[in-house]
Order: structure tokens, then sequence, then C-alpha cells
């Protein structure tokens, strides 16, 4: 069984309280738009960290990240990228791929809109989008998400709100 820590869309600023969250997880999933590098140093402290660049990320976090992360894990196979798109409208880049060779779990970031749900055309296909845990964007509530893998099920899936967001005001 591994727990993991689920977040996107940073943009720079970290919740103190992602921290306490994320403190018994196995492995913390990042899902690009981390903004600032000192963000992944800071999670890769709390827990194994994997994740994915974004569109906003500058070079250090490229050189660290790849665009998509594919791999297996507790049984099942796992597809990790920014800019996904959602079910029945995935992105062009992605689409064939994803049709042709779905993923148990399809994980992306990007729409700062908190999504779970099991793709209709792909029925053993869960698409999770884990909303935005930073304040930049049109979200009004930061999310995370917390849920377990164990021998091919997904389960305890845990929705955090983290609180409105507010911008910082110069």
């Amino acid at each position: 069984m591994m727990k993991i820590g689920l977040i996107a869309d940073t943009h720079g600023y970290l919740d103190p309280a992602v921290l306490e969250y994320f403190q018994d997880r196995d492995e913390i999933w990042h899902v690009g738009d981390f903004g600032d590098p000192a963000i992944a140093d800071t999670l890769a402290k709390v827990a194994p960290l994997r994740g994915v660049y974004g569109n906003i990320d500058g070079q250090m976090i490229r050189d660290r990240f790849p665009l998509h992360q594919r791999f297996d894990l507790e049984g099942l196979s796992i597809w990790m990228t920014h800019i996904g798109g959602m079910p029945g409208r995935y992105c062009i880049p992605i689409r064939k791929e994803i049709t042709t060779h779905p993923p148990d779990l399809f994980i992306c970031g990007h729409s700062h809109i908190l999504k779970i749900e099991r793709d209709p055309d792909l029925k053993k296909m869960v698409y999770l989008n884990p909303g935005a845990a930073g304040r930049a964007g049109f979200h009004q509530v930061r999310t995370i998400v917390l849920f377990e893998l164990d021998q091919g099920t997904i389960g305890k899936m845990n929705v955090v709100e983290l609180g409105p967001v507010v911008e910082e005001r110069g």
C-alpha cells in the first residue's frame, strides 16, 4: 500500500498546512506549475517527490522533472502530465495515446479545476485533477488530494480544502 499526497499549480506559493497533510505520505506527486524550485525542495524533504513540469516552470524545474511521467505502482498504470484536458476533451498531443493505451489513473493539473471521475469512454480509467494549491489563478478555494494505492485499487480519496485564495497585495 502507498499513501500519496497530490498537489498542482502552486505557482510559487506553498501553504505550510500542506506539509502537515503530507507528513504521513509515502510519496508526494506534484503535477506541474511549481513556480519556484524551492517548493520541490521543500516537498522532497517530507517524502519522495515525483513531478512533471508545467507551462510556467522555468529551466531549473524542467531539468529536474519531465513533461510526462508514465509508471506502474501497486499494480496500477499511472500517467501524470500538466496539461492533459479532461474526459471527452483531452489535449490533442495526448489524445491518441490516452485512447489507445489508457492508464488506470490519469493525473493532470493546469485547469485549476478540481475534478475526480471515471472516464465514461475509457471505463477503467480514473481521471484526477487536484485543482490548484497556489494563490494565482481564478479558483476560489485551494485544494490538494490524499489517496491510497493498494494492489490494483485506488482508495481513501480525500479532497483537502486549504482555504480561500487570498492574493498577496503589494
